[in-house]
């Protein structure tokens, strides 16, 4: 049978609970047509890059499906019909990835990045920004150091 990766976006007000029966309403569909989900991940609420219908955030959820065309053409058509599903995509592929999805690793990257306390750069000691003018008031000027009052004599010969 054709293997397939299907994400689909929930709306952001869907509860956990409602995008967990969807999902599970999906799989049954799956299964009820000769196939089988081979792996789900929920990747949770996340931000997207345009609002879409609205939204501005969605629940991500990936299937890793193992079934005939008809299965999927019915997947895809149950989410059209549902209010909750924002978008979803379907590729097929020649296999399915072993272990956790690349959006997962990144999730367990940016989660050790934060306890390693890192990601943050106002952490750092020396070439904080807020120190650029050298002390002396009036702004960044380079290498030349702080600026420094003109007199009237100074004034007059650029005149």
């Amino acid at each position: 049978m054709p293997l397939y990766e299907h994400v689909f976006l929930a709306r952001q007000d869907a509860s956990t609970q409602q995008v967990e029966e969807l999902t599970t309403q999906m799989t049954g569909i799956v299964e009820g047509l000769g196939g089988k989900v081979v792996k789900m991940e929920s990747w949770g609420v996340r931000s997207l890059t345009y609002r879409m219908n609205k939204n501005r955030k969605a629940h991500f959820v990936l299937l890793n499906i193992d079934a005939p065309s008809a299965a999927v053409a019915e997947v895809e058509r149950q989410e059209r019909i549902s209010e909750d599903v924002i978008r979803y995509l379907t590729v097929r592929v020649e296999e399915h990835e072993e272990g956790p999805s690349a959006m997962m690793r990144k999730a367990d990257r940016d989660r050790d990045r934060d306890d390693r306390g890192g990601g943050f750069r106002g952490d750092r000691e020396g070439g904080f920004r807020g120190d650029r003018d050298g002390g002396g008031g009036g702004g960044y000027r380079g290498d030349r150091g702080p600026r420094r009052p003109r007199d009237d004599a100074e004034a007059a010969v650029e005149e």
